[in-house]
């Protein structure tokens, strides 16, 4: 049975993992960083990882580091075939042809922990401080709606082409102010999309998703 400080740990550790700006890619900070961060052994520290890996929160490469969210399909010649292959405007074509889809599932089958999940992440990316904990708390958004489809080989699809967005990114294209303004276009799109999801509309869903990345490829072609 898990005692009390390993249940603070874990609490301790996930917050650390929601709030901290995380290298690109959702890389942790090496162990000995992180153990001292937390004011812990590296031993408490490897047995909470291993708890979190576990839930699906991490996965570690050994070699690599640890990563957020759930291990990525195993493909990796084959996703570093495409990303000499392909561009950030394919990317985006490829989540506009895929993730409305995906957020049509969503609507049918999301469960109500998953719908708040989504309202908390909406809130977070608009209280984020950083246009870089703005991107997490963004693409654990996109990332939810994909767990709320019931659907386990169209999250493996969803991480796939995540990956492939995340080395083939034109960079952060930022210039000011360091934090998404109060206006930014995806706040109002975003609760569209968790909307319709929580009342079952797959059709809105799938439409207000599709509307919200071609407003996303618009911006982009606007920053090169």
């Amino acid at each position: 049975m898990e005692d009390n400080s390993d249940t603070i740990l874990l609490a301790r550790l996930k917050d650390l993992l929601a709030n901290s700006e995380l290298a690109e890619g959702g890389r942790l900070p090496p162990e000995r960083e992180l153990a001292q961060s937390l004011d812990i052994g590296r031993g408490a520290l490897r047995k909470a990882l291993a708890t979190l890996q576990a839930e699906g929160v991490v996965w570690r490469h050994v070699g690599k580091g640890t990563f957020t969210g759930e291990r990525p399909i195993d493909t990796v010649a084959d996703i570093n075939a495409m990303v000499h292959r392909t561009n950030p405007l394919e990317v985006m074509g490829a989540r506009i042809a895929f993730e409305p889809e995906v957020s049509r599932c969503a609507a049918l089958n999301a469960t109500p922990s998953q719908i708040a999940e989504l309202r908390n992440c909406m809130t977070k990316a608009q209280q984020a401080p950083t246009w870089r904990q703005y991107e997490q708390w963004d693409n654990k958004l996109h990332r939810t709606i994909a767990e709320a489809s019931q659907n386990s080989l169209l999250l493996g699809l969803l991480d796939t082409l995540n990956a492939v967005r995340r080395a083939v990114t034109w960079g952060r294209l930022r210039d000011t102010p360091v934090r998404p303004p109060p206006d930014h276009h995806s706040f109002a799109e975003h609760a569209r999309i968790v909307e319709a999801i929580a009342e079952r509309d797959g059709t809105a869903a799938a439409d207000a998703m599709r509307r919200h990345l071609r407003s996303v490829e618009s911006h982009m072609r606007d920053l090169r």
